[in-house]
């Protein structure tokens, strides 16, 4: 997925709700917490579930999941994790995850320590509460996950997810002429949507059938934006974009 602009490690953090725009001066302060960024492999799991959880990872580029297993070794994917996301910001507080976080693709991640985010929050309240904030934004689309695996058939639950990212992806700059980068294989996407491989594999004929979308060869292009929300009953509502900050077609 395509690099972070000029603004630092921090660039999309947040980007696209203006209203709740960093100050100069907390950005400053959240770039110099952060850790040089590195580079992680794809398929790596970096914190597993139960493990104590010691420091929060700010995706730069990249795109990462929270998943868990069940016993039958079958994964599920509970969210997708985009430039800009501090990935496992909860662990703060709980000091544990509940689910296991990997990369799906190549990732470049920063870190801040626990300790250094508890004087952060203590010096800047403000950025305290914009860091709840986007705790608040991964608990609003866990709950969308859940209606969409709960009442979407598998065309509707595949619509959804493309609308989401896409929309998502807009707003950090990364979506163009209605395309955008999706490097997941058909297995990542029905572990997202619930459903098998071969089922993916029919969803994605039947949207590229109707003129909805295209997805293959790591890309998806999206041809009617407002018949593929329909079809996943979509409302970016629960994504908090401000209106300059979450396109739509």
């Amino acid at each position: 997925m395509g690099g972070h602009d000029g603004g630092g490690k921090t660039a999309d953090f947040l980007r696209g709700r203006r209203r709740r725009e960093l100050s100069a001066e907390e950005r400053a302060a959240l770039e110099g917490a952060l850790s040089a960024p590195v580079t992680l492999p794809a398929r790596r799991t970096i914190v597993r579930h139960g493990e104590p959880v010691k420091h929060s990872t700010l995706l730069i580029s990249g795109i990462m999941c929270r998943y868990m297993d069940a016993r039958d070794g079958y994964r599920q994917l509970v969210s997708l994790e985009l430039p800009g996301d501090f990935v496992d910001l909860h662990g703060y507080p709980l000091q544990r995850l509940d689910h296991d976080l990997a990369t799906l693709t190549e990732c470049v991640v920063a870190t801040v320590p626990h300790e250094r985010l508890t004087e952060l929050i203590e010096a800047f309240p403000h950025l305290g509460r914009l860091m709840w904030f986007s705790s608040l934004l991964d608990a609003a689309m866990h709950r969308e996950w859940i209606f969409r695996l709960g009442r979407l058939e598998s065309t509707g639950r595949l619509a959804h997810l493309l609308c989401e990212t896409y929309t998502r992806l807009a707003a950090i700059g990364r979506v163009e002429d209605g395309g955008f980068e999706f490097p997941l294989t058909q297995q990542d996407m029905g572990e997202a949507c619930g459903l098998t491989s071969v089922h993916i594999n029919r969803t994605v004929r039947r949207l590229r059938e109707a003129g909805l979308a295209e997805v293959g060869k790591g890309q998806v292009r999206i041809f009617d934006f407002a018949g593929l929300a329909v079809l996943g009953e979509f409302g970016g509502e629960y994504l908090y974009l401000d209106e300059e900050g979450g396109p739509t077609p």
